[in-house]
């Protein structure tokens, strides 16, 4: 602090309070004696109606707003600010010299001399009120402090009016908090408290969102002339508006009449200073601090923080009702690092962008997790995070007929809704065969392995009853392969890799489809839709006949099932998604709200079982087993690291999906439309695909390439084995009885070539050893005998020779 600034001790009276009184009763006195009429009239009555001692001298504990600010996962990069008032404290020590003795020229220049109030003031400005002469608050700084404190500590609203009306018995009790105040807070703690708290107009409360607001600088590097505009705007913020030409030229006049001439005589600048000041002009326009998620600092953000203020709406640790959570988001100065990582953002971005326009009706959504932490890492789509106007709507009118009939518009390029997380009306998207997941991690856990064989036919007729429709046959579902073929035998791992869907149904009727859906339930998928999704999740019973879930026709999002094939990757442990790594007070404490939250959905072995199947679908090597095929199969040497996930498309293909993992990240990706879900695109794996593929690859460049576990038992991969018996050419009949006491599910397959009689069995597949209980089908034989290949330069009837 500048030498200029008079210090006393606050030990000068030892008794404050009788002072005050002795005082006050002078001036009234004075007063009187002058104006008889005034001694009967307000302040004197109130003086002498009250016992002075006995008014309350403790301000409540309170807190001003403070703004909260959300930062990336590096710490550094401020996502968005939260504020009711644009408002966040500094220590004296940052704020200008400048601007100190600014706001004691406007506001009490004698601040260092008096002890919290200025006695003589308050009497000459008592009678000049009281007769009619120019109005004079005769408020010290000290005082003024305590009327904002009191504003700000009330939680009635009369307390408000109390602190803030215009009364004798309102001056009086700041009078009576203001000594107090004096006896606690040194004078540079109270000027520190009021140059923090005063407001400064155009939703800047404070000195430091007033810098930002009006000089886009930082409150220690304001001149003597934006410290002179400032201070002179405290007394009437709306009056002295510099963005009005009115509030200009009053302001101007203000600092530079009244406000830097004061500073001059105080000794805080000198007169050349003073001269220099006034040549700046003020600033007509100021910079509006937006607050909140349509006010980030890159539009591709904005879904990111949407997600992280609805996930913060929804804790109850910061209130009681999601008012009172927001009010504490908004007031409470908090530092906030997010979980969100800005180069995987970028990049998700970006892919998308190359491929979808923002203004396709058809939305490309990316949403991508941590395993084993939940940290929610991107959320992408090819949106723009904002309100439409409704006075200029730019949005294109809604895809639904029935919507464009009332006149709605759509969700593209603008939209504020929660495409990826879910939320609001939100409920998600089919995502068709990325459920596989779930009867394989089901069957698994029910003793099933890896290599369980089943007969997968061109149509599968099931046990599960339905209406009428195109995959009903006689009452029951009916469910067929993509392209109508795929029949043959299985393992869990073929199965997955070629998404037979007429394996997966009967695999999900020997499990049990309600254990099925409660394997998804536990790796987080949400169930959003009331009926029938909900009441299917939440009765055992129905979800008994909930026979078309294993192939993804239950709404999900993105976010949802990026969790869940993490789960996989975190070694069967589910954790709760979550957008924040850390949370800090204002006063630098940490709170443990957001640290991830895991439970442990499946065993270690299943989890790590099921990647391994996982891994054919998207062209990687199964560690225990054969793939024999791939859905997604560039993408493993597009990432250039070991990779796991599903592709899946929907009837018609009106969504697309496709979810790629690695040890650090798992990226769900849908192409969908989010406002009419009966549309009649097709959905476009061309698209998707690479979109996924390459945001993985970016995120893992430069990461160490890990290898997935094994199951600690291989068991879980073969089960028990048994020899199939040889029933080489025994009649059908025979052979199947002899099968069947084996443990096996025989079915017959078709005619082969073979030396056995025409109609006997001519060899089974597989043959040799297969799993306990699996698939074995019976090749019959046409009777034609197998000609053996005629090797080039021998003579067919010579045989070979052997070495």
């Amino acid at each position: 602090m500048s030498s200029w600034f008079r210090r006393r001790d606050h030990n000068i009276f030892t008794n404050a309070t009788s002072l005050l009184i002795c005082g006050l009763l002078a001036g009234v006195v004075v007063a009187a004696a002058a104006f008889p009429a005034a001694a009967m009239t307000g302040l004197a009555a109130k003086a002498g109606g009250q016992t002075f001692a006995n008014l309350p001298s403790e301000l409540k504990e309170f807190s001003s707003p403070q703004i909260t600010r959300v930062y990336a996962s590096d710490g550094k990069t401020q996502i968005a600010v939260f504020y009711d008032e644009f408002r966040s404290d500094v220590p004296l020590k940052d704020i200008s010299p400048h601007m100190q003795a600014a706001i004691l020229a406007a506001e009490d220049r004698k601040f260092y001399e008096h002890n919290g109030v200025d006695l003589k003031g308050i009497a000459r400005a008592f009678v000049s009120n009281n007769q009619g002469g120019s109005q004079q608050g005769a408020s010290t700084l000290t005082m003024q402090y305590v009327r904002m404190s009191l504003a700000y500590s009330a939680t009635k609203p009369q307390e408000v009016i109390d602190a803030t009306e215009d009364s004798p018995k309102r001056k009086v009790t700041e009078m009576k908090y203001a000594l107090q105040i004096e006896k606690q807070l040194t004078k540079d703690q109270i000027l520190e408290r009021y140059l923090n708290i005063a407001p400064f107009g155009n939703q800047a409360y404070g000195v430091y969102a007033a810098s930002q607001v009006y000089f886009n600088k930082k409150p220690k590097d304001l001149t003597v002339a934006e410290s002179g505009m400032l201070a002179g705007m405290v007394k009437a913020p709306s009056a002295f508006n510099p963005t009005t030409p009115s509030g200009n030229e009053q302001i101007t006049a203000r600092r530079d009449n009244y406000i830097v001439p004061a500073m001059v005589e105080m000794g805080a600048i000198t007169q050349a200073q003073a001269d220099e000041s006034k040549k700046a002009k003020v600033p007509t326009k100021v910079r509006q601090v937006g607050s909140g998620c349509v006010s980030v600092a890159k539009n591709h953000w904005g879904f990111f923080c949407d997600y992280f203020h609805r996930w913060w709406l929804s804790q109850e640790a910061f209130g009681a009702t999601t008012y009172d959570r927001d009010r504490r988001l908004k007031s409470g100065g908090y530092r906030i690092v997010t979980t969100m990582d800005l180069k995987g953002e970028a990049g998700a971005r970006r892919e998308i962008s190359e491929r979808q326009s923002d203004k396709s009706e058809n939305a490309l959504l990316l949403a991508g997790i941590e395993p084993g932490t939940g940290k929610v890492r991107l959320l992408a789509t090819n949106r723009k995070y904002k309100l439409d106007d409704p006075d200029k709507p730019q949005n294109e009118m809604s895809s639904d007929p029935k919507k464009r009939a009332k006149g709605i518009r759509g969700t593209h390029p603008y939209t504020t809704n929660p495409l990826l997380s879910g939320g609001g009306d939100i409920t998600g998207y089919q995502a068709g065969s990325v459920f596989k997941i779930f009867p394989i991690i089901a069957a698994l856990e029910a003793g099933y392995p890896l290599g369980y064989t089943i007969k997968a036919e061109k149509v599968y007729h099931s046990g599960y009853p339905v209406g009428s429709g195109p995959a009903s046959c006689g009452g029951y579902y009916c469910p067929k392969n993509a392209g109508g073929g795929g029949e043959g035998v299985y393992t869990m791992w073929s199965a997955f890799a070629k998404s037979i869907n007429t394996y997966f149904i009967p695999l999900q009727e020997r499990v049990g489809a309600d254990k099925v859906v409660a394997v998804a339930k536990r790796f987080g998928v949400q169930f959003r839709v009331p009926d029938p999704d909900a009441k299917y999740a939440n009765d055992p019973e129905s979800a008994r006949q909930w026979g078309a879930f294993s192939l993804g026709v239950s709404a999900s999002t993105p976010l949802d099932m990026a969790n869940a094939y993490a789960t996989l990757a975190g070694d069967g442990k589910y954790c709760q998604p979550t957008p924040v790594e850390q949370i800090t007070t204002q006063d630098g404490e940490k709170i443990d709200v957001g640290k991830p939250h895991c439970i442990q959905a499946t065993s270690k072995d299943v989890a790590r079982a099921a990647l391994d199947a996982a891994r054919c679908p998207v062209g990687d090597d199964a560690q225990l087993g054969a793939c024999n095929g791939a859905t997604a199969g560039p993408t493993r040497g597009i990432v250039g690291h070991p990779v796991f996930g599903k592709s899946g498309t929907t009837d018609a293909s009106k969504t697309a999906s496709l979810i790629v993992g690695t040890t650090k990240i798992v990226v769900a990706g849908y192409m969908a439309n989010p406002d009419y879900p009966d549309h009649r695109d097709q959905m476009d794996h061309d698209i998707i695909n690479p979109a996924v593929q390459y945001t993985v690859k970016e995120y893992m460049e430069g990461k160490e390439k890990v290898q997935f576990k094994k199951p600690g038992s291989t068991k879980i991969a073969y089960g028990e084995q048994r020899s199939i018996p040889d029933v080489k050419c025994d009649s059908v009949s025979s052979a199947r009885n002899r099968l069947e006491d084996a443990g096996f599910h025989v079915s017959t397959g078709a005619e082969v070539d073979s030396d056995c009689p025409k109609g006997t069995v001519a060899g089974t597949n597989p043959s040799g050893r297969t799993i306990k209980n699996g698939a074995v089908v019976m090749e019959i034989s046409n009777g034609k005998k197998k000609e053996e290949p005629v090797v080039p330069g021998q003579n067919p009837s010579t045989p070979p020779r052997r070495n």
